[in-house]
């Protein structure tokens, strides 16, 4: 296992945030985009996503049906949405956040760094990451969240155990990450965070290894 430290990377090599639509904006639409998701977010917590409809996010925030639609167009792009801006902290921390999940660790350790914040995130936001990735079950692989997370991955693992299969290596410690699984896991089976952190850990020391 490598324990020199991560030596930084150029920054166009690292994986990117999206644009942030809102500065592209007009100031009302930025505005608005910010209300239909504050009311999402309260709304989704409050009730359950399943049970709340777009009329009802629309009503809300204050908005038109016209423009929420005209935005988000469904039900999980704007839980998908959501999900974005809560990514969005989460991606800038890799890139240019303290270590070890930031740079300046050596790349396994930055890379446990990420297993424990990238699920404790997808549990926090559970019901809505599974309401949106349900209704996109191939296309969430090329998500932006998604291609950031596996290329982020990628470097590091190539850094930490070269030589190893860095392509299936990295989509090994991707695979639990989904939703669905995350969402059975949790509510039908009640198994303890811990346990599925503790077993990420141990499937990314068991691929380090084999660099050994």
């Amino acid at each position: 296992m490598s324990s020199g430290a991560h030596t930084v990377r150029s920054v166009e090599e690292l994986p990117q945030l999206d644009s942030d639509p809102a500065l592209c904006e007009r100031a009302d639409a930025a505005r608005n985009r910010r209300r239909v998701l504050a009311a999402a977010a309260k709304l989704f917590s409050e009730r359950g996503i399943d049970h709340v409809s777009m009329d009802d996010v629309a009503q809300e925030a204050g908005v038109g049906k016209g423009t929420l639609y005209r935005r988000f167009g469904d039900r999980a792009s704007l839980a998908l949405s959501l999900f974005g801006e809560r990514d969005a902290a989460l991606q800038e921390d890799m890139i240019r956040g303290e270590p070890p999940l930031g740079p300046g660790a050596p790349a396994a350790e930055r890379l446990h760094a990420f297993g424990e914040r990238v699920l404790a995130l997808r549990e926090d936001s559970l019901e809505i990451l599974v309401a949106g990735e349900r209704a996109v079950p191939i296309a969430r692989y090329e998500s932006p969240p998604y291609a950031a997370y596996r290329l982020h991955l990628r470097l590091l693992l190539a850094e930490a155990a070269p030589g190893i299969d860095v392509e299936m290596a990295t989509e090994a410690l991707l695979a639990p990450l989904a939703a669905d699984l995350l969402f059975y896991l949790r509510r039908h089976r009640d198994i303890p965070m811990e346990r599925i952190v503790a077993a990420w850990h141990g499937t990314l020391d068991g691929l380090l290894a084999q660099a050994d």
